[in-house]
């Protein structure tokens, strides 16, 4: 009986640690969203048209009509201004899609379910994040080959570009903890998707996405210097090789030092609202 005790003793595996645990968990919850996405592709699909459709419309419908200082009305020089903004617009219009996903498993049950399992408190979070974040990348990597195919180029090293695409997913990920909070805070995907949006477009369009922020009111020119959206695109710019020469640069800090900028906007975002959502997580039912 004692032999019988000691084997069974033996063959248990041992617990991991809390670091360990929560990367094994957060990589299989990562994996099954990754699974459950490839079974829909409608869903890839159609996030892949809307950002195309942005740089088709945008290039050839602003192109010749919006003046870029040193570029002035040039269809080629606008776009290739144009492209960094449409690129961080896409990264952070995925928060709703990952806010949706989050409400649709709270509606139909699925946390509630993770709750009850052995495993950490921020993986079910920290899985769908990674999940969207590879989604995310497969959208950035099409939409550059569109770009190069309507005329988009870069004139800076490929360790440079390289950057700037990473700094770009990583805007996106912080964003993707804020659409997990909303996910976690509304009762339907419907709700999601739309408390998704809504805050959207003011934070990218007041911005210097995609017009310079100087032809902008005082008061909202300093909105838009001091966005995070902004610090990115003009970090992009800058590592893309994509600012016309002679481009004036706010003398706002973000604009003065973009990818620094970027990078404390977005480890920022990503410690308060991922805090904020794994703490609504531990109390939110379905």
């Amino acid at each position: 009986m004692s032999s019988t005790a000691e084997a069974v003793k033996v063959a248990a595996p041992r617990p991991r640690g809390g670091i360990g645990q929560s990367v094994a968990d957060s990589l299989v919850v990562a994996r099954r969203n990754l699974i459950r996405m490839s079974r829909i592709p409608e869903m890839i699909i159609f996030g892949i048209i809307q950002p195309v459709m942005f740089v088709v419309l945008f290039s050839y419908v602003f192109g010749g009509s919006i003046s870029v200082p040193g570029a002035g009305l040039s269809a080629e020089g606008y776009r290739e201004f144009l492209m960094a903004g449409i690129f961080a617009q896409t990264v952070t219009f995925a928060t709703a899609g990952a806010g949706a996903g989050i409400a649709d498993d709270m509606h139909k049950g699925l946390i509630d379910r993770f709750r009850s399992l052995p495993m950490a408190r921020g993986a079910v979070l920290t899985g769908r994040t990674l999940a969207d974040l590879v989604q995310t990348t497969l959208t950035l990597v099409v939409l550059a080959l569109v770009a190069l195919l309507v005329g988009w180029r870069t004139h800076e090293g490929f360790f440079s570009v390289l950057a700037g695409f990473a700094l770009l997913l990583l805007l996106g990920y912080a964003f993707s903890w804020i659409g997990a909070l909303i996910g976690l805070s509304v009762r339907t995907p419907e709700a999601a998707t739309s408390g998704g949006l809504i805050w959207l477009f003011p934070l990218t369009f007041v911005s210097n996405a995609f017009v310079p922020s100087e032809n902008m009111p005082w008061f909202l020119q300093t909105v838009a210097n001091w966005n995070p959206f902004s610090a990115t695109v003009q970090a992009c710019r800058e590592l893309f090789g994509n600012l016309p020469p002679g481009y004036p640069v706010p003398d706002a800090w973000p604009m003065q030092n973009p990818a620094l900028a970027s990078v404390l906007w977005s480890v920022l975002i990503i410690v308060v609202f991922r805090t904020l959502a794994v703490r609504k997580y531990r109390s939110a039912t379905a």
